[in-house]
């Protein structure tokens, strides 16, 4: 069991335990190798509950024909580097691994990106670190 608590935890096998829907979508778009890699990586985590908001369209971009889309939907919520909070300032904008920018914006204490708010910062991982936000990020086609 000691063992168990000193290991690390890469950011899938973290989202598998904390955001389901999250690690269900990744595995859907053939992102596992890729969020398991070396990295590090910076993972903007939509919640279940910010999944849930959109379930609809969450069904539609599960199903196999779907793949492409969601792979840029989900890459648009990954960054390259390890980012903590404390890094990131306001009106920065980030370049994600999906190749579009995401505005970072710092108001009271609280940090946004795009239009989520980040709810818990800092979860670190083997290969990176996940700040949970509360909304699903959709990227401009």
């Amino acid at each position: 069991m000691e063992n168990e608590m000193k290991m690390s935890k890469d950011i899938v096998a973290i989202a598998s335990t904390d955001a389901k829907t999250l690690a269900a979508a990744v595995t859907a778009a053939g992102l596992v190798p890729t969020l398991q890699g070396e990295g590090p990586f910076t993972v903007f985590a939509p919640t279940d509950a910010a999944f849930a908001g959109i379930q609809s369209e969450v069904d539609k971009l599960l199903k196999p024909e779907s793949k492409d889309q969601l792979s840029k939907i989900l890459t648009y919520h990954v960054v390259s580097g390890k980012m903590k909070a404390a890094d990131l300032k306001d009106g920065q904008e980030l370049t994600t691994v999906e190749g579009s920018k995401l505005k970072v914006m710092v108001k009271d204490g609280h940090v946004m990106v795009g239009n989520a708010k980040v709810t818990t910062a800092d979860i670190n991982a083997t290969n990176g670190v996940i700040h949970v936000i509360d909304k699903v990020l959709l990227p401009k086609d």
